[in-house]
């Protein structure tokens, strides 16, 4: 305002037309338009340190120990957004909730003008009882979905019937999973999509030429565990295709059975070609060699980059002999079939003349998928998808843009593929009910619109890593509606556990972008406030978890202060693929058996799972 007096009148305005009187009242203006920052900045300052000094009493008191000063700062921070990043262990609750007794107890804020949101319906009650208990105070904490419950039944005048999975994740999981069966049943299209997607499109696009270690190649091949659909673990990503797709179309096949004839001379161990057809008898060897046109016109053979070219193709010729010897037959497929797109056509083309395909039905293959648990986690894919999808209000064809854009490959392709007839399926089983994601949406476009009218001025949010991106439009919206309303976040991006169920880590992220306010031609306007103390981690454990952490750029830097410092090595990674992990556990388990001698009574032990993908 002052900006916009000053540069539309008073610096047009020469000095002889206004009276001596008003030349210092315009000065005053515009030297504040000058310094408008910094003047901003000196207030805030002085408003913090007396803020400090008057309530320094609650602050000690709120507490069996007194707050520390990261604490204290982030309660009596005004800004029109504030970010409180609370590490684990750092106290964030005793923040919240003394915020929200600051505000009560200061006259800042009434209690209907406090909106006091949390992730679900435990924390919400422990804050509520916590500031009765603390303060005296009375102010109800909620959830997101009972603040947009309420105000969807203050626009309506009713409240709209909730589908029976809203709040039961693993009957919303035993949806998607049903909806899948169906689709298989009911649509040829679809339950190939399905199919192919369990069959390989699940898998990176990935082969060995994208490896220049052999090490690294074969530690994502034991983390994907490339079991195929009869039940056995292929060594590579191309062998699950081809097994899959026998096993698809009713070919009875062994996987690495033993040679027929004794042929280990030369060097060479036992043979055991790739696949035996067992109706047949017809082999099948995988031969993981692409092929570039020379000058020439012909083709020469390349291996990955961590193979041996010279003995790999040494290693195809002697079985092609040994198969020419013996007289039996060998069918060969490459790996540039599958660089081309042809892999499998060709398989099917070379194998016809041997054997006649009797394909399963896709119901079937579907229940053996089921059987070998590999269902759970696509079924999760789906439901966090689809919450992400809802919640942001996004569209299929947007999807395959940013897709393409991004480079996704074939499997984001094969995703969407499945997705689409899924979502539009779940939309109609709804039938007129609503599940969460509507509730928000719907309760934002009242916001929005101005059919609700909000008495909110300071909102809260606690567990802020988990937001949506739904809930985070509805908490725009909310503090859209008064210019002097506050956002105050607590949370920590370094413990985002809840993206199944839609969290966008990006709205923590960029804080500033989303909620902060503008000031002076700027926005963004925003405090950051790094509680940086954790009263549960020594320094050993502390400082080795955000190491680990920052290798990821995403992440948010904070300052971590430990609780204490160890004198003994406190952490041990124990590293476990899929196969041995419940060994390893039990080897954990007895060692720590056997050093239980110096615990005290109270003390406990806590095991963490750490899942690196």
């Amino acid at each position: 305002m002052a900006r916009k007096l000053d540069n539309r009148l008073l610096s047009k305005l020469p000095r002889e037309a206004t009276e001596d009187c008003t030349h210092g009242q315009i000065k005053t203006i515009q030297t504040f338009v000058e310094n408008a920052w910094t003047l901003r900045v000196a207030a805030i300052t002085r408003f913090e340190q007396h803020q400090m000094e008057e309530w320094s009493t609650f602050f000690d008191t709120f507490e069996n120990n007194p707050l520390t000063t990261e604490q204290r700062r982030s309660i009596i921070a005004d800004e029109d957004a504030t970010l409180v990043l609370a590490g684990a262990g750092s106290g964030k609750t005793s923040v919240i909730t003394a915020k929200a007794g600051y505000l009560l107890k200061s006259g800042i804020r009434k209690p209907e003008e406090i909106l006091l949101l949390a992730y679900a319906k435990d924390a919400a009650r422990e804050m509520s009882n916590r500031i009765k208990e603390k303060c005296h105070e009375t102010l109800e904490a909620r959830t997101f979905h009972a603040l947009a419950y309420n105000i969807i039944g203050e626009v309506e005048g009713r409240k709209p019937a909730l589908a029976a999975h809203a709040t039961d994740d693993k009957a919303f999981l035993a949806l998607i999973r049903e909806i899948l069966r169906e689709l298989v049943q009911t649509s040829d299209e679809v339950s190939r999509s399905i199919i192919r997607w369990f069959s390989y499109n699940r898998l990176d696009d990935k082969s060995e030429w994208d490896f220049k270690k052999k090490h690294d190649y074969y530690t994502l091949v034991e983390k994907s565990d490339l079991r195929t659909l009869q039940g056995e673990q292929v060594k590579s990503f191309e062998e699950l295709m081809i097994a899959n797709w026998l096993y698809e179309n009713g070919v009875d096949y062994e996987y690495e059975p033993n040679y027929e004839h004794q042929v280990s001379e030369g060097g060479y161990k036992d043979y055991c070609p790739d696949f035996r057809l067992k109706k047949s008898g017809v082999y099948i060897e995988h031969f993981g060699v692409r092929r570039k046109k020379a000058d020439d016109g012909t083709f020469q053979y390349t291996t990955a980059p961590f193979v041996d070219h010279e003995h790999y193709l040494a290693g195809m010729e002697w079985k092609r002999r040994v198969h020419q010897e013996h007289d039996t037959t060998l069918v060969e497929t490459f790996s540039y079939e599958r660089e081309e797109g042809r892999l499998l056509d060709a398989l099917a083309e070379k194998i016809a003349t041997y054997e006649k395909l009797v394909p399963r039905a896709p119901e079937v293959l579907f229940d053996r998928v089921v059987e070998l648990q590999q269902a759970d986690s696509f079924v999760q894919l789906i439901g966090t998808f689809l919450r992400h999808y809802k919640g942001g209000g996004y569209q299929i064809s947007a999807c395959v843009e940013k897709g393409e854009r991004l480079k996704l490959g074939k499997r984001a392709k094969a995703f969407l593929a499945i997705f689409e007839p899924v979502h539009a399926e779940y939309h109609r089983q709804l039938d007129g009910r609503i599940d969460f994601e509507d509730m928000i949406l719907q309760a934002s476009d009242y916001v929005e619109s101005g059919v609700y009218i909000s008495p909110f001025k300071h909102i809260l949010v606690d567990e802020f890593q988990d937001i949506s991106r739904s809930r985070g439009r509805l908490v725009k919206a909310l503090k859209a509606q008064h210019s002097d309303a506050r956002l105050y976040a607590v949370g920590d991006d370094w413990q985002s556990i809840y993206r199944f169920a839609g969290a966008d880590i990006s709205l923590m992220r960029n804080f500033g972008a989303e909620f902060g306010g503008a000031f002076d031609g700027k926005t963004g306007v925003h405090t950051t406030v790094d509680l940086g103390r954790t009263f549960r981690s020594v320094d050993q454990i502390a400082h080795a978890a955000k190491r680990f952490v920052l290798q990821n750029p995403a992440q948010l830097n904070k300052t971590v202060v430990p609780a204490g410092v160890a004198d003994a090595p406190a952490l041990k990674v124990v590293a476990t693929f899929k196969n041995d992990a419940d060994r390893k556990l039990l080897q954990v388990l007895q060692s720590l058996s056997a050093h239980t001698d110096g615990l005290k009574p109270g003390d406990r032990i806590a095991l963490g799972p750490l899942s690196i993908s």
